[in-house]
C-alpha cells in the first residue's frame, strides 16, 4: 500500500526521527503574523511586524523596568485567606492553592523596588493570569504597603494595571479595597511624590473606578481594553450600538481620561523623562 511509503527521493528523514518544533518557540499574533519568541523577549513583547502587544505580566515588565532586572520585591509571601468561607464550583481556598502552583505567583499582584535608568522606583504590577487579575483583600493590601514605601523612602510610585475588576470571592472585603488604595494614593499626593497609572489589556471594573485612575498621569498601552462594565453589559442597557473602537485606550484617549498612549518598547525611556520632569 504505497501511501504508506514515501514516495519523494528528497524526504530522508524517518517518521520516528522527525523532531517537532517545541511548543511556545513560536507566536502568532491576531494578524497571522509569526515571531519567534526569542526575538519577541527581545522586542519589549511587541510584534515588530503590526505593534501587536502581546499580554506580558510582572515578571515581564520588571524585566524591562528595573536596571538589568535587579529589584527588592515587597511582601512576596502574602496570601488570601478565606473571610467568607466561599464555595462556587470548588471552594475558594482551593481554587488559590490551585492557582498558585499553576502561575507560581501569590497573588494577582507583586510589588518591589529598584532603580530605572538610575531613578529608584516602586512598582506594583498586576498578574492577569492569577484569577483574571481579580482584587481582593491581598491585592489592595500590597498596593498600599507599596504607597507606603513610596510615602517613607520618597520614591515614586507606579502602579501597572491588568484586571477584570473586583474578585467575587471575597465580596465586601474586595470593594473595601478601592477605598483603602484612594486613601493610600490621596497621601502620596498630600506628600508631593509622584503617582503614575499604566492601564494594560484589560483594565476593567472597580480597578479603573479607583486606583487606575487615579494617576497623576493616567498612561495606557495601545488598543488596552479600559472600561468599567463590559461592552455587552452596557449595549443591553442602553439598547443601542457602542461606537466603534469602544473602550479602546485610543477611544479613552480621545474623551479625555487618557494622558498619552505609549509604546511598550519607548516605555523605560518615556517613563524615566516624565519623572525627570516631575522631580525639577
Amino acid at each position: 500500500m504505497a501511501w504508506f511509503k514515501r514516495t519523494d527521493k528528497g524526504i530522508k528523514t524517518s517518521t520516528a526521527e522527525k523532531k517537532d518544533a517545541p511548543d511556545g518557540l513560536w507566536f502568532k499574533t491576531p494578524n497571522g503574523n509569526i515571531i519567534h519568541t526569542r526575538e519577541l523577549k527581545n522586542n519589549a513583547y511587541v510584534c515588530p511586524d503590526d505593534d501587536f502587544h502581546v499580554k506580558i505580566g510582572s515578571k515581564e515588565y520588571f524585566e524591562i523596568l528595573f536596571d538589568n532586572n535587579k529589584f527588592k520585591e515587597l511582601d512576596a509571601n502574602m496570601t488570601s485567606g478565606d473571610p467568607l468561607k466561599f464555595t462556587d464550583t470548588k471552594p475558594y481556598v482551593s481554587r488559590i492553592e490551585a492557582t498558585i502552583k499553576k502561575t507560581e505567583l501569590n497573588d494577582a499582584v507583586r510589588s518591589a523596588v529598584g532603580k530605572m535608568n538610575g531613578l529608584d522606583i516602586v512598582i506594583s504590577c498586576m498578574d492577569f493570569n492569577f484569577i483574571g487579575g481579580s482584587m481582593g483583600s491581598v491585592v489592595g493590601e500590597k498596593i498600599a504597603r507599596a504607597i507606603d514605601h513610596s510615602l517613607k523612602n520618597k520614591i515614586p510610585f507606579l502602579m501597572i494595571s491588568k484586571s477584570g475588576g473586583a474578585r467575587m470571592m471575597e465580596a465586601g472585603f474586595s470593594l473595601m479595597q478601592m477605598a483603602k488604595t484612594s486613601a493610600k494614593l490621596a497621601l502620596l499626593h498630600q506628600a508631593g511624590i509622584p503617582y503614575i497609572s499604566m492601564l494594560t489589556d484589560p483594565t476593567t471594573g472597580g480597578v479603573t473606578a479607583s486606583y487606575a485612575m487615579l494617576g497623576d498621569f493616567n498612561i495606557a498601552e495601545p488598543e488596552a481594553l479600559i472600561g468599567f462594565a463590559g461592552p455587552r453589559v452596557i449595549r443591553e442597557t442602553i439598547g443601542k450600538d457602542l461606537p466603534k473602537g469602544f473602550q479602546s485606550s485610543e477611544f479613552v484617549l480621545e474623551h479625555g481620561f487618557l494622558d498619552f498612549i505609549v509604546d511598550r518598547r519607548q516605555l523605560k525611556g518615556r517613563l524615566t523623562t516624565l519623572l525627570n520632569l516631575l522631580n525639577n
